[in-house]
């Protein structure tokens, strides 16, 4: 097994980016190539870079891609609050995808937290 699958954070990386894809599927059309896409491209990096810094050899490298991730899950973040703002989600929803960010963005934190020990 790749060491990235062991980490629940990747899980819950997985989690997320399927929600997000199910959740943009009801934008309109005119945001296929503007907010849907960024909110693809965003959620997919945030397991993607996880996976990669679990693969690398140093803890160094693994704490830069997990920056990276982070990076991109307030990316996240920001694209779910303007959908909300523009009335494009639900709140329901839009209230489901900021708790799996916030459980995500303090797993992120703790993880960096334990590689800089």
């Amino acid at each position: 097994m790749r060491p990235h699958k062991k980490l629940e954070v990747w899980k819950a990386g997985m989690k997320l980016t399927s929600d997000i894809y199910a959740s943009v599927n009801t934008f309109p059309d005119t945001e296929k190539y503007g907010l849907v896409s960024q909110m693809k491209r965003a959620s997919v990096s945030i397991p993607a870079n996880i996976a990669e810094g679990a693969a690398r050899q140093t803890k160094k490298e693994f704490r830069q891609f997990l920056f990276i991730a982070r990076g991109s899950l307030s990316e996240l973040d920001t694209h779910l609050e303007l959908s909300l703002n523009l009335n494009l989600i639900e709140k329901e929803i839009f209230r489901d995808l900021s708790n799996q960010i916030n459980k995500i963005n303090a797993m992120l934190n703790g993880l960096l937290k334990s590689l800089t020990s």
